[in-house]
């Protein structure tokens, strides 16, 4: 039996609050592997991205919402989260060696990693050199059933654990809406090129004024069969290996003539 010292450290965030049943359930698989602190938002922060909080002051309480485990609350983002957490929380101590966020209610995958604040909790993470892995089930209910994913949930935390992540420190893991029996396995892909056709809902509050809701359709624009959508719409968890290096390569060249401008 390892002392605490030796166990690896993982610290468990989230986009839709310290309260949603995902974060509850990745907790409950987490400790299993290690000595788990938990810091998420004090209210779901979806969507909000790689956004950090500025402006504002950010509160961080230590509160008991989960059996044995140290859990602080936070009044910022998730990326907030994170940054309180090396800073504040591990300062002095041993720092984590894995970061897992999530699962998070509703796909993360193709385009939605760009806005998803339970992904970038785990990037800014990974940024840290930290392993890191955001959980995501295509169920958005409350009271999705998380636990027809455990086997597989389980089985990538202690892989992660035993052999890292390689050539990333961070991946983007979609889990189907599915039963345990129906999940067809595990598949590495790349993001698929898609989009989200916007719209937006106009209407008028009591007081005459006009608002507008943000509405939209989810555009799969990529045919190929070895991208993330087609995994989860052919019932397999996709995996895909991320980055932070936003560079397009092969649009260097192209463009040098703009090195040719003189003012």
């Amino acid at each position: 039996m390892k002392n605490e010292d030796q166990q690896p450290v993982i610290l468990v965030t989230n986009d839709d609050g310290l309260f949603a049943p995902g974060i509850k359930y990745l907790v409950d698989v987490a400790k299993q592997f290690g000595t788990v602190v938990v810091v998420a938002p004090d209210s779901p922060q979806s969507a909000k991205g790689h956004a950090i909080t500025i402006e504002d002051p950010v509160r961080l309480n230590q509160v008991e919402a989960f059996p044995g485990i140290e859990a602080y609350e936070c009044s910022g983002t998730p990326v907030d989260c994170v940054k309180l957490a090396k800073h504040l929380i591990f300062k002095g101590r041993k720092q984590p060696d894995l970061c897992l966020s999530g699962v998070n209610h509703g796909s993360n995958a193709s385009i939605n990693i760009i806005y998803s604040g339970t992904m970038s909790a785990a990037m800014e993470a990974s940024l840290e050199g930290i392993d890191s892995i955001g959980f995501s089930l295509l169920d958005f209910k409350f009271d999705a059933d998380f636990e027809s994913s455990r086997p597989f949930v389980t089985k990538i935390i202690a892989e992660t654990i035993e052999n890292g992540l390689g050539e990333t420190k961070l991946i983007n893991v979609n889990i189907p809406k599915l039963k345990t029996e129906e999940i067809k396995g595990i598949k590495v892909c790349r993001q698929a090129n898609a989009k989200w056709e916007e719209k937006f809902h106009e209407a008028t509050d009591p007081r005459g004024k006009k608002y507008y809701w943000l509405t939209g359709e989810f555009v799969n624009l990529d045919d190929g069969k070895d991208t993330d959508i087609w995994a989860l719409d052919q019932g397999f968890i996709s995996i895909v290996p991320s980055m932070h290096d936003l560079t397009k390569y092969d649009a260097i060249a192209p463009l040098k003539n703009f090195e040719n401008i003189n003012i």
